[in-house]
């Protein structure tokens, strides 16, 4: 008993020596692109969980290869069978908007809640771009925040000029949100704004999402703790700051939210839900800015929200007010 009690206690004095030592492993904690769930699939064949769907690749840089699915509309769905991959590129002018869905950490665009969530959304009729950033799934290279905002922001020029000028939205969930409001605001950088954003399960800065984690809080106490853990995000140049971003942002903005989600808290939505509604008052827009949130007896956590019987619908409205 005394040998298994002390050998806990070695091991949790270890973690923020090791952290100190080797701060990349937080960088590789985050990202968990090392996860590439589910295990055994041939991310060349979506096929084989999604139908409809033709596999890709894009250079976003030198060196760097990034694998995409995109999913047709159901109204193209009859069409799609023997097609090419040039055929469905052509599809991308037809009109229909179009989703970049940006997906969270860990695991592949396989997952089988993101397959979930990109069949409602080609149902509801519109065109899904899932990508796996650098070093995730199918993808090369090593995941950076800069290179994650590099390869989005590659892909939404690529789908911008595919689409013929039709409406592109980024849809970003957990860690994408980040991805999505990064892209977002170098987009405005250029002098351009991003048709439409939707956060699913947003956080304030993943510095806070780290320091909310029940394991993180185990060692909070510690003195230096939680300087030599903001130090080391630094030292990877890791930020995400949504809350940054949407200060400055006038993209039409919705927000999905459950209230008990246990990986990024509710209140960070509703935080940057509010800090949207100041920014547009601010720069007196009157861009479309909303949140939905569920309800924690729902059960919908951090990845269910595509379990919402009435998303489509939410979708529905939220892309038609674009329109008005």
């Amino acid at each position: 008993m005394k040998r298994a009690v002390l050998f806990l206690l070695v091991v949790y004095a270890s973690v923020p020596v090791i952290l100190y030592l080797f701060p990349w492993i937080l960088g590789h904690i985050i990202f968990a692109h090392f996860m590439r769930f589910p295990f055994f699939l041939d991310l060349s064949r979506p096929e084989d969980v999604l139908n409809h769907t033709s596999n890709f690749y894009l250079n976003t840089e030198d060196g760097v290869s990034v694998g995409v699915w995109h999913t047709l509309p159901a109204s193209q769905w009859e069409d799609a069978p023997g097609r090419s991959p040039e055929w469905y590129r052509e599809t991308l002018g037809d009109g229909r908007p179009v989703f970049i869905y940006l997906h969270g950490n860990g695991a592949t665009r396989a997952m089988t809640h993101r397959v979930e969530l990109v069949k409602i959304l080609s149902a509801a009729g519109y065109h899904v771009l899932s990508l796996d950033y650098r070093g995730f799934g199918d993808s090369t290279g090593e995941p950076s925040e800069a290179g994650m905002t590099s390869d989005a922001l590659y892909l939404y020029h690529w789908v911008k000029k595919q689409s013929k000028g039709g409406l592109v939205c980024l849809w970003g969930h957990s860690l994408g949100t980040g991805v999505a409001t990064n892209t977002a605001v170098k987009v405005q950088e250029q002098g351009s704004v991003v048709d439409a954003l939707i956060l699913e399960a947003p956080f304030t800065t993943i510095g806070e999402v780290v320091a909310n984690h029940p394991v993180t809080k185990m060692y909070m106490f510690l003195p230096g703790f939680e300087s030599l853990l903001w130090s080391i995000l630094e030292k990877n140049n890791i930020v995400f700051a949504n809350d940054k971003n949407l200060k400055t942002l006038t993209s039409p903005l919705l927000v999905l939210h459950s209230k008990d989600d246990d990986i990024v808290p509710y209140y960070m939505g509703l935080k940057l839900y509010q800090i949207s509604l100041q920014t547009k008052k601010e720069y007196k827009t009157d861009v479309q800015v909303e949140m939905i949130s569920y309800s924690a007896n729902l059960g919908f956590s951090h990845n269910s929200i595509y379990l919402d019987p009435n998303l489509s619908n939410v979708i529905g409205k939220f892309l038609q007010n674009l329109r008005q």
